[in-house]
């Protein structure tokens, strides 16, 4: 899993341990994600099926795409599609993905890449793998993350933030048993690159066999922890995770996650993806492509796409 390593923790910045009054967030529920396919075919776990949409709140859905090992022929993208109100995050561990819209933008990003698309008012794209990598075939990895905008921002312009692997904040556990990747917010000491619209934070750890990683967190957010690979536990009271399961969690200053001491050879640490942010608390209405408010906002939204509003396929 390349995304970003370090060889040395004890060289980057330490997160504090928690003082005697933090309270620890508590675990409210483990579900674990249905697995699929996602647009021309590529294997998808949708990561937090089963959530009630209230505890995710900002968050519409998250889904780990792969991990996949292809062969020469078989790397699958999306076709062309579009999207309106919300904010989708891809962000790559292992592959490549190239992007392209009917805005004129787009791109290729690699381990530890996140690309931060706001749809807004609306856009259509597609994210297919470079030809060399559907010739030669090899590893695919990432996450796609679906935000949420707030009533008054769901029609803004649509635009972009490419955030490199080296833009990435980097912490550690405070006895450096942990890689702390930060994408987006403030964690502890440290704040990531990525610039939200709505206040939340985006943390890709990964925890040494054994290890234990407590991770403050702001009091206002929720918590969520999906288990990207390898087996531990969430919480004081060590509820048991595995790959392909997600923690909903409760209030508190900070969450724990453990790493069981023996893992396997093919995913020797515990690599999690932990997103929180701070719920919007408005009326959702959920159609494919399309996150609005009511449902009359979604049909215009359709009949936006059909009338060619949202923009045209480049020829």
């Amino acid at each position: 899993m390349p995304a970003v390593t370090v060889d040395d923790l004890t060289t980057l910045s330490r997160l504090p341990e928690p003082d005697l009054g933090d309270q620890p967030r508590p675990v409210w529920q483990v579900t674990t994600a249905p697995q699929g396919y996602e647009g021309e075919g590529f294997p998808v776990r949708r990561a937090f099926a089963g959530i009630d949409l209230g505890l995710l709140d900002p968050f519409i859905m998250m889904d780990q795409m792969g991990e996949v090992e292809y062969a020469p022929g078989e790397p699958k993208g999306t076709p062309w599609h579009p999207h309106r109100g919300f904010e989708t995050v891809t962000y790559m561990i292992d592959g490549v993905f190239d992007h392209q819209d009917s805005h004129g933008g787009g791109g290729s990003i690699t381990n530890g890449d996140t690309q931060w698309m706001t749809a807004g008012s609306g856009i259509l794209h597609i994210e297919t793998p470079p030809e060399w990598l559907v010739q030669a075939g090899g590893l695919f990895h990432g996450i796609q993350l679906w935000v949420n905008l707030p009533r008054n921002e769901k029609m803004v312009a649509p635009k972009y933030q490419d955030i490199s692997s080296d833009q990435v904040a980097l912490l550690t556990s405070y006895d450096a048993g942990a890689l702390v990747r930060v994408i987006a917010g403030t964690v502890g000491p440290q704040a990531g690159p990525g610039s939200t619209h709505t206040p939340m934070a985006l943390v890709h750890a990964t925890i040494e066999p054994g290890a234990r990683l407590d991770l403050p967190w702001e009091q206002e957010f929720n918590a969520l922890v999906y288990v990207l690979n390898g087996h531990g536990t969430v919480g004081t009271d060590a509820r048991p995770v595995s790959t392909g399961q997600a923690a909903v969690l409760g209030a508190g200053d900070y969450l724990t996650i453990a790493a069981d001491g023996s893992q396997e050879s093919r995913s020797p640490k515990l690599d999690v993806i932990v997103v929180g942010g701070k719920p919007i608390g408005q009326a959702i209405a959920w159609a494919g492509p399309f996150v609005m408010n009511t449902k009359s906002e979604v049909l215009q939204a359709y009949e936006d796409f059909q009338k060619g509003n949202f923009g045209h396929i480049p020829g």
